[in-house]
């Protein structure tokens, strides 16, 4: 991830790791862009300290523009309205939004994301949604309701992994 995020994120760039979960991405980004950076999920299951805030996935409690970069990680599937945090994440962030999302794109890819969908809902948020995959278009329809231009895309997974995989980044319009 830092590779492919090495265009898009300055050194010492304040950065938002939203669903940041263990935080073991959170810190290799901090370290990798020796930058500082805060941590948010809606529970705290921290295995490496990092600066973290628990919140109610939905509002942000951060100034408008706090800080340069907003990192969402295989997050946004699990968000009740992806829109809304979205527009959220924009007001919180001045410079790109870096998305990283599995997409049920064949038949295979659907199965193993509504699988994936409904047992992590269930086992770690403990109710019974079974996430929202959604195609690469779905997804950008959703960013250009919520104010963000795309201006990078990348296919992450190898054409053997039968869940695609796609790195968004965004811009506020």
């Amino acid at each position: 991830m830092c590779s492919d995020c090495k265009n898009f994120i300055p050194k010492g760039s304040r950065i938002l790791d939203l669903g940041s979960g263990s935080g073991i991405v959170a810190k290799t980004l901090a370290d990798f862009f020796e930058s500082l950076l805060v941590g948010v999920d809606i529970k705290d299951s921290r295995v490496v300290n990092i600066p973290f805030k628990i919140i109610d996935g939905k509002n942000l409690p951060f100034r408008d523009n706090e800080f340069n970069i907003c990192f969402i990680s295989y997050v946004l599937h699990h968000v009740q309205d992806p829109g809304a945090l979205l527009k959220e994440a924009a007001r919180v962030t001045e410079d790109k939004i870096i998305i990283y999302e599995d997409l049920p794109e064949g038949k295979l890819s659907d199965f193993i994301c509504k699988i994936h969908g409904k047992s992590f809902n269930y086992f770690f948020q403990k109710n019974d949604e079974n996430g929202k995959f959604l195609t690469s278009q779905k997804w950008k329809e959703i960013f250009e309701k919520s104010g963000l231009k795309l201006v990078f895309e990348k296919r992450t997974s190898s054409i053997f992994n039968p869940v695609k995989k796609k790195l968004f980044i965004l811009e506020k319009v």
